[in-house]
């Protein structure tokens, strides 16, 4: 009876192990049809030869990458060099600390001395893990499959970058020795903060070689590479140091230090020494920079994205920002690229003495010995709508870089943002500047800057005299939504939810604009009505020559074949021409009297806050927009501080330097229409 038993477990046994077998079998069979048939045998069979050619083409050059960068200004002149650090810290296999190595092999890749550059069996639990989440959640990659990625690949997570980086990888483990392997990784993977490979890292975090550190410290470096934005030591140390300490404990685990060594590692404290620039990081570099990084983002395929429906879309934007910032940082700094820019240097200079000598009085400074009443300023080129000169503060020597106010301080506008959320909108309704309008006071509304009332005035005189009252009616009308929705198709940055209410015509922010903002705006106005982005990159090419990014101005000038591209329609055509005519009264006989350039026509703007805190003048000609901002750092009240004392002298003084020698060109006419009868509802 046992042996019956017996014999029909091995029956059914032999039939489950059959069908099994058999269902293998058919899944392999089906994966076949699948590959051919879908047409990924072709793909991947270009992928590997892809692969092939750009591991055949290597050579120690390559791997020795951080090419110098260039900059150029509007004229061609070499601005910047982006130095490539890793020439310059390039270190070899027999100067590398032993324990360097034996950190990433223990961390990274257990087996590096035994594959062939590819752990197939941590690629299958990547692919096991792709399957449950329905995407690449996990890298499964080897040192050399990290070299390859990082060397000749994306950083993006797709199958074909994932096939490509294991066929370059295994080409590279056939042409390279595994010494010569682990040289190129160090060299070229990124610790965050611009820093690039093991020795630039260990300068740069510790003001030391690599070989004058200890086992903490080094650990504490290799920590980094793993996510350079997450165990970032400068501003997340206590994430770096949590991660060198479970490295510790691997290490020790796998035989590579002792427990005492180990223990007594993790009890070390990191003091940082951070190694300092010696080259001095103007307005113009810092906004390079930012452009440049931006281009390159935006040419990688991110969107730029300033407003959120919900807390949840904001994180996952800022979540993607961050990786898409720093793979392009990452890539400014490392791949030799030639940039062209608009940046016109006597404009620079011309600009940046008006806002000396205009603010040469005031000497005071705080405790880092920065002066304390600032000014910031940005010139637009209305020809191409490119950034010509850009000041970000006073001239000061410090080393290291300082903080540009004209793209990165957000302040209170004051009046000078009237003609762009208020005034051109209502004259697309329907509105001119002869349409009669009332000043009067408005219950628990606002007062005129001279406390007094005229009563019924032409929109050009409200506009003139910058009456507050004639702005809050007129915004009351328009409602603040709609108002602030042009600001938001100009890209205007920090306009909050709290924003949408009345005291917003009069320029009451929670937060404010910049000055590049501001002329970014007036620009639109000059151009008919159309905005373009305010960039000062016009195109970026590798070091062959090859075009990697140029700007949408200049797509746009080729597709259309014209000098001047248009941009995006923000006003009608007329309502902006309306507005510069206005804005030419308020040069001549309002706010901005005296300012004007002579026989260069010109419209402008005056702003002032509350207390006299920030001081504005927005103003163009044919030629040039211009914004300047006046105030302190931390706000505080300047006794005679307006938009036409101090800000409005800068902006004269500059831009009558920059039109010497110009023909005078007036503005385009616009078309008289229907007067729309005025009907405050109070």
């Amino acid at each position: 009876m046992a042996k019956q038993k017996n014999k029909k477990k091995k029956y059914r046994g032999f039939w489950i192990f059959f069908k099994v077998q058999l269902l293998l079998l058919l899944l392999i069979a089906g994966a076949a049809i699948y590959y051919f048939a879908g047409g990924y045998a072709q793909t991947i069979a270009d992928l590997k030869a892809d692969a092939d050619l750009l591991a055949a083409k290597s050579s120690l050059e390559t791997f020795r990458k951080g090419e110098t960068g260039l900059v150029y200004d509007s004229k061609g002149k070499l601005l910047k060099a982006y130095k490539g650090e890793k020439d310059s810290y390039y270190i070899e296999y027999k100067d590398i600390p032993e324990i360097v190595v034996k950190t990433f092999v223990a961390v990274e890749d257990q087996k590096f001395y035994k594959h062939q550059g590819v752990d197939y069996l941590a690629i299958l639990r990547a692919v096991i893990a792709m399957v449950r989440n329905g995407e690449v959640t996990q890298g499964g990659s080897t040192i050399t499959q990290q070299l390859a990625r990082t060397v000749f690949l994306s950083m993006e997570k797709t199958w074909e970058r994932k096939m490509e980086e294991i066929f370059i990888a295994r080409n590279l483990e056939d042409k390279y020795t595994k010494s010569q392997i682990m040289e190129f990784y160090l060299n070229n993977i990124y610790f965050g903060n611009g820093y690039y490979g093991i020795q630039a890292a260990a300068n740069g975090y510790f003001s030391k070689n690599i070989d004058q550190l200890d086992l903490s410290q080094v650990v504490f470096l290799c920590a980094i590479p793993n996510n350079p934005s997450l165990y970032d030591p400068v501003n997340h140390k206590k994430n770096t140091l949590s991660r060198r300490d479970r490295m510790l404990t691997t290490m020790h685990d796998q035989g590579v230090i002792s427990l005492s060594a180990s223990k007594e590692a993790k009890e070390e404290k990191i003091k940082l020494k951070r190694q300092k620039s010696i080259a001095k990081n103007d307005y113009v570099e810092t906004f390079v920079n930012y452009c440049a990084i931006r281009a390159l983002m935006k040419q990688n395929g991110f969107e730029f994205q300033y407003y959120f429906d919900s807390s949840k879309e904001e994180k996952k934007y800022n979540k993607e920002y961050k990786k898409a910032y720093r793979d392009a940082q990452s890539s400014l700094y490392t791949s030799g690229y030639r940039i062209y820019t608009s940046i016109n240097m006597k404009q620079q200079e011309k600009l940046q003495d008006a806002i000396d000598v205009g603010l040469s009085g005031f000497q005071d400074v705080n405790d880092e010995g920065v002066y304390k009443l600032q000014g910031a300023g940005v010139t637009i080129d209305n020809t191409t709508g490119y950034v010509t000169a850009i000041v970000g503060g006073r001239t000061q020597q410090f080393e290291g870089y300082t903080l540009n106010r004209a793209y990165q301080s957000f302040r209170q506008p004051g009046s000078a943002i009237k003609p762009l959320l208020v005034y051109t909108p209502m004259l697309e309704r329907g509105y001119t500047p002869d349409t009669v309008v009332v000043d009067e006071p408005i219950p628990d509304g606002p007062s005129n800057a001279n406390g007094m009332f005229q009563g019924a005035m032409t929109m050009r005189d409200a506009v003139k005299k910058s009456k507050n009252t004639i702005a809050w009616k007129l915004f009351e009308e328009l409602t603040p939504t709609a108002g602030l929705s042009y600001l938001k198709a100009m890209n205007f940055a920090r306009i909050d939810p709290e924003d949408e209410r009345l005291p917003a015509a009069l320029g009451g922010f929670t937060i404010g604009v910049s000055p590049l903002e501001m002329a970014a705006g007036f620009a639109t106005l000059q151009n008919d009505g159309c905005y373009r982005e305010p960039t000062c990159i016009i195109k970026i090419e590798d070091t062959q020559g090859n075009l990697i990014y140029t700007s949408e101005t200049e797509n746009e000038k080729e597709k259309n074949k014209k000098d001047q591209a248009e941009g995006i329609r923000i006003y009608k055509s007329n309502a902006a021409r309306m507005m510069t005519d206005m804005l030419q009264t308020v040069m001549m006989e309002g706010t901005a009297s005296g300012l004007g350039l002579g026989d260069m026509p010109s419209a402008g703007k005056t702003g002032t806050t509350n207390d006299n805190k920030d001081g504005w003048f927005a103003g163009y000609s044919r030629y040039f927009t211009t914004s300047v901002w006046v105030g302190y750092d931390q706000p505080a009240e300047l006794p005679g501080l307006t938009g036409s004392t101090y800000p409005g002298n800068i902006w004269h003084n500059y831009m009558v330097s920059v039109h010497e020698n110009r023909t005078p060109m007036s503005f385009i006419p616009y078309i008289e229409q229907k007067e729309v009868e005025m009907d405050f509802q109070e």
